[in-house]
């Protein structure tokens, strides 16, 4: 725990967290972290082939706290991190893969940039609009979604019956 305390994600505290002395090497990395208490900086500066990144059960205010350089990452793992809405997600543009479940988030219309998104775990959260699902609409390659445990799911709503 301690190791993660002082500012950000350093170079040296990454090869740590990995177990490696190259981070080039470095393709899926897990971690628990709190973005209260730390900031990560631009980590993924110093991780240029990672492509699978865990975080669940972290403490993250945004997901703009990953910064903007994992542009390069495919699966990305945040379950119960207290995520409200998914500003930021853009910057992962090559997800394929994303596991938000147990977050607060309510509004989908971040994931409209995700052009590669073919698995959403979306399982309890807080879309209680069925509207939201239809910008699920333009993640044309999207073939998995789960949104179980969603107020969506306890109101069946005849009009919007398509």
């Amino acid at each position: 725990g301690e190791l993660l305390m002082d500012e950000h994600l350093s170079p040296r505290k990454l090869k740590i967290l990995a177990g490696v002395d190259d981070l080039q090497q470095v393709k899926a990395l897990e971690m628990q972290v709190d973005t209260r208490e730390i900031s990560l900086g631009n980590f993924g500066v110093h991780l240029p082939n990672l492509r699978e990144l865990k975080l669940n059960n972290s403490s993250l205010v945004s997901v703009r706290d990953l910064g903007t350089s994992l542009s390069h990452l495919c699966v990305l793992w945040m379950a119960r991190c207290g995520l409200s809405d998914l500003d930021g997600i853009s910057s992962c543009s090559s997800l394929k893969e994303l596991y938000i479940a147990y977050n607060n988030i309510s509004d989908l219309s971040q994931l409209t940039w995700l052009d590669h998104l073919e698995v959403l775990d979306l399982e309890g959260n807080n879309i209680e609009d069925i509207n939201q699902v239809q910008y699920l609409r333009l993640c044309c390659k999207l073939s998995h979604l789960t949104v179980e445990g969603n107020l969506i799911c306890l109101k069946p709503n005849a009009e919007s019956a398509e």
